[in-house]
């Protein structure tokens, strides 16, 4: 029996009640014994989510959509922390790689030209359609939080997306300050040499959770 329809209407309780609880809404959303993922960028503080999730559900699926345009010190990153979590990593990447887009298109548009939406769309919309199509999430673990853009400002902790998937942001309300100290408690790693080709700017949201 499918369980988010028994809980569709008690969002607002949850959100109320554990949106402030990284680790009790993750308790909350594995619970509900439905087919879940976790995606990443390996990015600042991508360690917090990944932990929170692995210490609830070991084998739950980590997705990582590669843009190929991740620099060299986030490939390690990602590399030492897939290790050191024993993730359960499902890669995804764009059709094309990156020397053969650019080869053909040119360099990385920029945000304001006709062509970034179509950038975006191959880099992480087509990616995450496969995910969705190959994987079959029901829930769907994400580390955005409501500082980063005005976007996810506007977001809750727990909705349903466009493709009727449960998306669970647990760390949604915490600060860049929770999240350190949660890295400190811990021992975990973390990356600032990250890039993000789709967004252009810190603030600036990629797509895909407009999209998802």
């Amino acid at each position: 029996m499918n369980a988010l329809p028994r809980f569709k209407l008690q969002f607002d309780q949850v959100n109320r009640d554990l949106g402030h609880d990284p680790e009790a809404l993750v308790r909350w959303a594995i619970g509900l014994g439905e087919r879940s993922i976790v995606t990443t960028s390996f990015g600042p503080f991508a360690a917090v989510t990944l932990h929170l999730v692995t210490q609830a559900a070991p084998n739950v699926p980590v997705v990582w959509i590669d843009s190929g345009y991740g620099t060299p010190e986030t490939y390690r990153f990602a590399d030492q922390l897939a290790k050191r979590l024993n993730l359960d990593l499902r890669i995804y990447r764009p059709r094309r790689s990156r020397a053969h887009r650019e080869a053909v298109d040119g360099p990385t548009p920029a945000v304001g030209d006709p062509r970034h939406a179509e950038f975006t769309r191959e880099l992480k919309l087509e990616p995450f359609g496969r995910v969705t199509a190959e994987l079959k999430p029901k829930v769907w673990i994400t580390g955005i939080r409501a500082d980063e853009t005005a976007e996810r400002a506007a977001m809750q902790p727990v909705s349903i997306n466009p493709d009727g998937i449960l998306k669970v942001a647990p760390v949604l309300h915490w600060t860049a300050r929770d999240m350190h100290q949660y890295l400190k408690q811990h021992g975990l790693p973390n990356n600032f040499d990250y890039v993000d080709p789709t967004k252009g700017d810190e603030h600036r949201e990629c797509g895909l959770h407009l999209a998802h």
